[in-house]
């Protein structure tokens, strides 16, 4: 079948899989995905995208949208499809007498913090450096900043976007506003392919603090003490703050917690708001100013250059017992056989994202107090099921006490996927999506029906 296919009509880099490059362009940054597409196009234009669509429109082939290529379960690639990689476009443009920024959807994180950053703009972007801030706002886009400027979709003013057709459409509050709605949560692929995204920029910022807490060689009564105080720390918090914590259970390190966060304030504010967290024995919390793109440097030099891994969130809308806590701790004492790291993590939500209605954009569960998460990480593919089902049966445990999971942490085993991660805006992003994709060109595993 791959033989016999005619390229004619594509343009931009074309690699297919008897390209020398193919294997490493096939791969997403998650390596426990491997699929196998039969054409992979960079498109640097958008016409080279239009041509993509009405190319695989014309040979009934299957497509998938992919930026930074770091969809937790790899729906940004898939087996005998096109792949339209738009990582090539990373055009960005300031305006800064109104403050507005436009970012094509080829840029990452670290590419748009360092081009803001080094002219003195915080942004409210994602905190792994390689991720597409594309997928990361369409999902709705929490970060460290998030609390205190909004997720990153409530910053968007204006995407364009290619459709069904191949056809260039202007997406904004008055040019397709259904759409526009839809763009601010609804997870990315669903509608179209964006080719560029403009941002409402924050003030200019010249200092913020960076925060790390540390925990080591914990005991379950001190990470059952860590997640009381979270959760009643979260319910009057400073909007200025925003931090991202993780109990763990790696092999070498043993089982510990660890958190960073940044505040939009002064060190010594900042160690008054940490305070709680200081009641626990062993406690390491560190409070640094810094410049911006200082701090979100020293957060993304963690990230390894690529994993192999389960994850999933899901969102939190009330205080645990005692009890339920000590199930939530419990539930990575045990890593599945070749698990290198496992974590349950909790990131907070509430500020600026609660600000704005649930409804008022695709982005639902602006509620809820925090996201908590469950990983498994390995190296050896024999471990790869044992992995996968360990988390599973996880998961079961933290679907029974909380309330919808978030797009950008998706899972595949979710049955009733679209209410779980659009709670009530379930039926107008079918509604919407009916409008623009009728025939269901953007169809994908979990996508909108």
């Amino acid at each position: 079948m791959i033989m016999r296919l005619c390229y004619e009509g594509l343009t931009g880099k074309v690699v297919t899989p008897c390209s020398q490059e193919y294997e490493e362009a096939r791969q997403e940054w998650n390596w426990a995905i491997q699929k196998f597409p039969i054409v992979i196009v960079y498109c640097y234009t958008i016409e080279d995208v239009s041509n993509a669509v009405c190319w695989a429109r014309c040979h009934g082939i299957g497509i998938r949208i992919r930026s930074g290529g770091h969809h937790y379960e790899g729906y940004s690639t898939g087996d005998n499809i096109l792949v339209i990689d738009v990582s090539q476009m990373k055009l960005i443009r300031l305006n800064e007498a109104d403050n507005t920024l436009m970012v094509q959807s080829g840029v990452t994180n670290e590419q748009l913090y360092n081009y803001v950053g080094s002219r003195g703009y915080p942004f409210p972007g994602g905190t792994c450096p390689t991720v597409g801030v594309a997928g990361y706002v369409l999902g709705g886009g929490w970060g460290y900043s998030s609390r205190y400027m909004g997720l990153g979709c409530d910053n968007l003013l204006e995407l364009e976007m290619v459709n069904d057709q191949g056809n260039v459409l202007k997406v904004n509050e008055k040019c397709n506003p259904n759409l526009f709605w839809a763009c601010k949560g609804a997870g990315g692929g669903n509608f179209g392919i964006v080719t560029s995204m403009t941002f409402q920029l924050p003030p200019k910022t010249d200092q913020v603090t960076l925060i790390g807490l540390q925990y080591v060689n914990t005991s379950l009564s001190t990470r059952m003490q860590f997640l009381d105080i979270w959760q009643n720390w979260l319910v009057n918090l400073d909007d200025r703050i925003t931090i991202n914590a993780s109990i763990y259970n790696s092999p070498d390190r043993g089982i510990g917690i660890f958190g960073k966060g940044l505040f939009y304030g002064s060190s010594v504010e900042a160690a008054q708001i940490l305070q709680p967290f200081e009641q626990i024995q062993g406690a390491t919390i560190n409070v640094q100013e810094m410049t911006f793109l200082e701090a979100v440097h020293k957060i993304q030099e963690v990230y390894p250059d690529s994993e192999k891994f389960q994850s999933t969130g899901r969102f939190v809308d009330r205080q645990y017992n005692m009890e339920e806590i000590k199930n939530i701790v419990e539930l990575i004492d045990q890593r599945a056989e070749g698990s290198v790291f496992a974590t349950v993590s909790v990131s907070a939500l509430g500020g600026k994202i609660r600000a704005v209605n649930k409804m008022d954009t695709a982005y639902y569960y602006r509620d809820a107090a925090y996201i908590i998460s469950i990983q498994s990480v390995w190296e050896d593919n024999q471990y790869a099921f044992l992995n996968r089902n360990w988390l599973y049966q996880k998961f079961e445990y933290l679907k029974g006490i909380t309330n919808g999971s978030y797009i950008n942490f998706p899972y595949s085993y979710l049955i009733d996927y679209e209410t779980n991660y659009y709670g009530e805006n379930t039926c107008r992003l079918q509604q919407i999506n009916k409008h623009y994709d009728p025939m269901d060109v953007f169809h994908f595993p979990q996508s909108i029906r």
